[in-house]
């Protein structure tokens, strides 16, 4: 008798789903881009107007960010080496998260790999077994993870329905009371509503964090993300975290807070003391990005003023908007065929919209993502909606 091919075997469990997928037009595909991150990249070998990045500043590839990495890189090599509690936590690391701090009005803060890695961390490192993780219906796929990994019971509220949360709340058993929301929510652009929740959370003994990979650097004054906009005290939100791979153009993520809490994740959050650190180069263009959002507050400026252009012309053509105010604008189309059909037609004209479909979001919510930058001008907003309206006829 021969013996089975543990290959064959692998291959044809897992042929049938993929198959499935791609029947019902949710088989994802990679595309390959050339050349740095920016409004007018070459995708698969052809140079398009995009608007999919969450380079919402346009820092990534800002000359200052850039020179700041390449001279880092000469100074402290290109890896890190090691995890921060072995030897892999710089000069440059203790620089950025001293910074970080300091900008969202924390006593310390503290960097991650990943925001994945940081929401995965934060929930197991407080809460367990007995104890109880309360989520927005839309919070992103990192933030549902991370309340299953901690054993937690998770208990989902209706998308920013503050009352239902009230209502979760009061009926729960004891333990441990985590709230973990987003602050701009990155498939509808919208924002949650933290002082409510905030005020929520407090009333029964219940911790809130937002992450606000989305927000920071984005809204308020400063950049300061949404609680600056929404002028909330950073008292209210005990837990923030944020990432440095949208607004802030680099890579990497942090939680800032207490110092009790950024000890208590040092000690005992998996995601952080088992991985890797950062390169010390990221941390140190970091810091130069972290400036720049902070000193160029045009950069903001232009983006709101892009977002209410778009909106306006959104308006005028009829085209369904969520309700956003952020520079994530999805154009809701249901159906998913009908979505990749658009996107395909968009793309052909020369731009490039990302379709966001099932599972990412519910079912029967396809849509196009769009997202704008800073770097992009007036002219281009036009040409994307010219374009969108020749597209959906």
């Amino acid at each position: 008798m021969s013996r089975p091919n543990p290959r064959e075997d692998l291959d044809s469990t897992l042929s049938p789903e993929l198959t499935r997928r791609a029947q019902a037009d949710l088989y994802r595909r990679r595309v390959v881009m050339a050349g740095p991150q920016g409004i007018e990249p070459v995708i698969d070998g052809r140079r398009c107007l995009s608007f999919c990045s969450n380079d919402y500043l346009g820092l990534a590839n800002h000359p200052e960010v850039v020179t700041a990495f390449q001279r880092a890189a000469t100074e402290y090599g290109v890896g890190s080496g090691a995890s921060h509690l072995v030897t892999g936590h710089s000069r440059a690391h203790l620089a950025l998260e001293e910074e970080l701090a300091h900008f969202t009005g924390r006593e310390r803060a503290l960097l991650f790999s990943t925001g994945y890695m940081a929401n995965l961390g934060i929930a197991a490192a407080l809460t367990g077994r007995g104890d109880n993780v309360y989520e927005d219906r839309l919070n992103h796929a990192s933030l549902v993870d991370a309340a299953l990994l901690s054993r937690a019971r998770l208990r989902r509220y209706p998308h920013r329905d503050v009352q239902a949360l009230e209502g979760l709340l009061g009926s729960g058993p004891q333990g441990r009371q985590l709230v973990l929301t987003d602050g701009v929510f990155s498939m509808d652009g919208d924002t949650a509503p933290v002082s409510a929740l905030a005020s929520v959370a407090s009333a029964h003994g219940a911790w809130l964090m937002v992450d606000d990979a989305h927000g920071l650097g984005v809204l308020g004054d400063t950049g300061g993300g949404t609680l600056e906009a929404q002028g909330i005290d950073p008292t209210q939100v005990p837990i923030l975290m944020g990432t440095l791979g949208k607004a802030f153009g680099t890579f990497g993520a942090f939680v800032a807070g207490s110092a009790v809490l950024i000890e208590t994740l040092i000690q005992q959050a998996r995601s952080y003391v088992y991985t890797t650190a950062l390169p010390p180069a990221i941390a140190q263009a970091t810091r130069v990005s972290l400036t720049l959002v902070q000193s160029q507050s045009w950069r903001r400026e232009r983006l709101s003023a892009l977002v209410r252009r778009l909106r306006d012309a959104a308006r005028q053509l009829g085209l369904p908007l969520l309700d956003s105010e952020t520079p994530i604008q999805p154009l809701m189309l249901g159906d998913v065929g009908r979505t990749l059909n658009v996107a395909e037609a968009l793309r052909q004209s020369g731009i490039f919209v990302t379709p966001i479909r099932p599972p990412t979001v519910p079912e029967g919510s396809a849509r196009l993502r769009i997202a704008l930058s800073a770097a992009h001008q007036p002219q281009h907003v036009d040409r994307l909606m010219t374009a969108l309206a020749d597209a959906l006829k």
